[in-house]
């Protein structure tokens, strides 16, 4: 099971290798493709992985830290190979395998055995609510990505073509409005879990109010988007905004406030 985590590991690294060339050569066509059918070789590696680890455990695996990591990369490569086939951006290839590289380091940092799940989490509710929260996780991840390049190729002297700028600012778009169905999801199957597990839909777990401050920033986002026709830098920074309050909900709240959640640590 190790190896076809460390295949992963090696297939994003040699993807990344081959999208940094794809932007610093001539030979863009060849590169970028290669770049595409090696990434997509790691998501296979990886979608191998998380099938063992399930049935070794018995269970999903997305109930720790080191688990719910992987399943992070696993979704934006995934929903990044996906939009790729309609939307070629060499530049965020880069940085999707190189985000893919940097949390699967981060990852292999913490223990990677199969513990039993706590009773709180013996529920099917699991698999829905993180395996939705995580898609919409992903799809707001690749939207902080080209956001971000977004902002690097519009600053003042940039030589960029407005094609590319137009392309990230529709990527954009398209995965927040992905990601914010599916974190919708995540939230109303959460509040059912935690009926049927605690007693009531809603407590305001800090685990839960950042998880709704991040859904009303991407809501926030949406509106301006298409009711109040933003469109540049300022939509771009509400997508940064938003990424950074999901880090927060992901990583602050485990670590920095105690709650019900705590045991995600």
């Amino acid at each position: 099971m190790n190896h076809a985590f460390n295949l992963t590991l090696i297939g994003y690294f040699t993807a990344l290798l081959l999208a940094a060339a794809n932007l610093f050569t001539r030979e863009q066509r060849r590169f970028a493709t290669a770049a595409t059918w090696v990434l997509t070789a790691g998501a296979i590696a990886q979608t191998t992985y998380l099938v063992l680890r399930w049935v070794a455990a018995g269970r999903a695996p997305f109930s720790n830290m080191f688990e719910s990591l992987v399943l992070f990369v696993w979704a934006v490569v995934v929903i990044y190979l996906a939009l790729q086939m309609r939307h070629k951006i060499p530049v965020l290839g880069a940085t999707t395998a190189l985000l893919a590289v940097l949390t699967l380091a981060y990852a292999s940092t913490f223990e990677m055995k199969i513990d039993p799940l706590m009773p709180a989490l013996r529920s099917n509710w699991l698999t829905v609510h993180v395996f939705t929260c995580f898609l919409g996780y992903g799809g707001v991840a690749l939207a902080f990505l080209s956001s971000l390049v977004y902002l690097i190729v519009t600053r003042n002297g940039s030589t960029a073509r407005p094609q590319i700028a137009q392309a990230l600012e529709l990527v954009t778009e398209k995965t927040i409005s992905f990601g914010f169905l599916f974190i919708t999801v995540g939230i109303i199957s959460g509040a059912v879990w935690a009926n049927s597990a605690w007693g009531t839909y809603w407590s305001w777990d800090p685990k839960e109010t950042w998880s709704l401050i991040t859904w009303f920033i991407y809501a926030v986002f949406l509106h301006c988007r298409f009711m109040r026709g933003w469109r540049g830098k300022r939509a771009a920074w509400i997508s940064v905004i938003g990424f950074a309050s999901i880090v927060f909900t992901y990583f602050g709240v485990n670590y920095l406030l105690s709650g019900l959640h705590s045991y995600a640590n």
